[in-house]
């Protein structure tokens, strides 16, 4: 063993003798130029391993760097429009939350099955009340809607444009939707008065169970067309 240790040493000493004996008539030819020539030399070999160095090591690293910021000033651009949409997105809800509440609140205006008749007799208590004279008050056919139900009812009244004006306002007070269309005045010959023609049309909201129901009957009447 101590043999082997001694050869090892002996051949270190021999590879740093060699370099050295390989590497000494370059630096006694080196040491025999002039001073300019030595700084060229010094200026070339630093040059060189700079160079290697730039383009070994710092390149790589540069366009490390190079795309590291890329891809930091996407994701930053990314993060405000996620940012933005954020808060957009809250703008909607709230929105949402709005119109939702705005349904509701519609939607407790809208009188049930139950109400309707009172409802309409509140519409005939508003005209006698003004000091009309009825002519016609006839309901009419239900028409059905998507969740609602409009209920129309055909009015021809007598009286003075005060009074109909009256009766117009009181039904617009009333505690559920009444709306008024199709407004006809004329004036009535030899009575001094004027006659009016509209449709007052109410609403009503259909039932889920009421919509069950109508789909159903749809879907029979198309099995009965397909026997046919």
């Amino acid at each position: 063993m101590k043999k082997d240790k001694g050869k090892d040493k002996e051949e270190k000493k021999t590879f740093g003798e060699n370099i050295k004996e390989k590497t000494a008539p370059f630096f006694e030819k080196v040491g025999t130029l002039s001073r300019l020539h030595r700084v060229i030399i010094c200026i070339v070999t630093i040059a060189i391993m700079g160079g290697g160095y730039y383009y070994f090591v710092l390149m790589p690293k540069i366009d490390e760097i190079t795309t590291l910021e890329k891809n930091h000033n996407k994701l930053s651009l990314d993060l405000e429009k996620y940012k933005k949409k954020a808060m957009m997105l809250e703008e909607f809800r709230k929105k949402q939350r709005d119109k939702e509440n705005e349904f509701y609140k519609a939607l407790a205006e809208l009188p049930d099955a139950k109400e309707i008749p009172s409802l309409l007799t509140a519409v005939s208590q508003s005209g006698n009340e003004s000091g009309l004279e009825f002519l016609l008050f006839k309901p009419e056919a239900e028409q059905t809607k998507d969740f609602y139900a409009e209920i129309p009812v055909s009015i021809n009244v007598r009286g003075g444009y005060h009074q109909i004006a009256q009766f117009f306002d009181r039904v617009s007070q009333l505690s559920r939707i009444v709306n008024i269309r199709n407004i006809v005045i004329n004036y009535a010959q030899g009575q001094g008065n004027l006659t009016a023609s509209c449709r007052a049309i109410t609403y009503r909201f259909i039932e889920k169970f009421e919509t069950d129901k109508v789909e159903v009957e749809k879907g029979s009447k198309k099995k009965g067309r397909g026997k046919k």
